[in-house]
């Protein structure tokens, strides 16, 4: 037997149960998970605020880092350290908020050696979804002598490690935050100068200042559109999120006249050759000193009240989830 957070039907609240391993989906690798993560989905998903699940009953989670315990799968083998991100776990599949889980051994990615369980989980969804960021404004020949790179959405999973890894690898980055408060934090991180979000999140002209020769953004609405009509000629903005909203009320004016490169930027499915390529960078470009400095730790128990608190904008940084404790 082993514990598990479980959401029985749509409009249930979520809870802690006992599962039987019998109880868990047919599928080729079996997993003692270590460690999951609370992330803005699974905030979503455990107070049911959204429709994120979308199978039941089933046990949320979109991330889990763990040992292969029995694998039917040619590629893994017991005592293998695994992590797997989206690929419809947490939401259409059983996720990694559970001390043991079963899953599809193709989407399983190796640890890599330069990361323990827990940091591989303080990566998570957010931190690779950063990397894939960074990856997309490199394929646009966005280098550090381009110019000065705007994170939005600064102080959460995504912003947080974005920040790390451009500063890291030489660019100049401007963080846009809610929480000012955080500025410190953001500096530490590799931040030269932050700004409050309040200056992008409302309407604003079609083609404003030239600044930003590219953007990470995990925002989206009317602080992407400022983002994308402040970008300069030919620059390049990624785009992950929609924490402000799903509308973009845009204007073809920074494409049409600044010839503005737009790129969209998946995780759930993305390939697994970028999912490997992201995980190397990620073990090559981020500094472990300051993943831990963004890394928060709770327990199992603790899941359901950091799902609130990540909704409400509490939550800094990554949240890692000991599911043994």
């Amino acid at each position: 037997m082993f514990n598990a957070i479980l959401v029985d039907q749509p409009g249930s609240a979520a809870k802690i149960v006992r599962l039987g391993e019998s109880e868990l989906p047919e599928a080729s690798v079996t997993v003692d998970v270590a460690w999951s993560t609370i992330n803005y989905k699974d905030g979503l998903a455990l107070t049911g605020k959204s429709p994120i699940l979308r199978k039941f009953p089933i046990v949320p989670g979109i991330d889990l880092a763990g040992v292969v315990t029995a694998s039917s799968h040619p590629a893994w083998k017991p005592g293998d350290r695994v992590v797997m991100n989206g690929a419809g776990i947490g939401e259409s599949r059983w996720g990694g908020l559970s001390q043991r889980a079963r899953v599809d051994g193709d989407w399983l990615v190796r640890v890599p050696e330069a990361f323990d369980l827990r940091q591989a989980m303080a990566i998570g969804t957010a931190g690779y979804t950063a990397m894939l960021c960074v990856l997309a404004l490199e394929r646009q020949g966005v280098t550090p002598v381009s110019g000065e790179v705007l994170v939005t959405g600064a102080s959460g999973g995504v912003g947080s490690v974005a920040i790390a890894v451009l500063a890291g690898l030489g660019y100049s980055v401007t963080a846009s935050t809610g929480k000012l408060e955080q500025g410190d934090y953001l500096r530490n991180l590799g931040a030269g100068a932050v700004i409050d979000r309040h200056e992008l999140s409302q309407p604003g002209k079609p083609l404003q200042k030239e600044r930003w020769a590219a953007v990470v953004d995990s925002v989206g609405s009317h602080t992407l559109v400022n983002a994308c009509a402040q970008t300069r000629y030919r620059g390049t903005v990624a785009a992950c999120g929609l924490a402000q909203g799903m509308d973009f009320p845009a204007t073809m004016a920074p494409f049409i006249l600044r010839g503005v490169t737009l790129c969209g930027v998946e995780s759930v499915m993305a390939p697994m050759p970028l999912r490997l390529e992201a995980w190397a960078r990620l073990a090559r470009d981020l500094d472990p000193r300051k993943l831990e400095m963004m890394t928060t730790g709770i327990g199992l128990g603790d899941a359901i009240a950091a799902a609130e608190r990540i909704l409400a904008g509490q939550v800094r940084g990554r949240i890692v989830v000991d599911v043994n404790h």
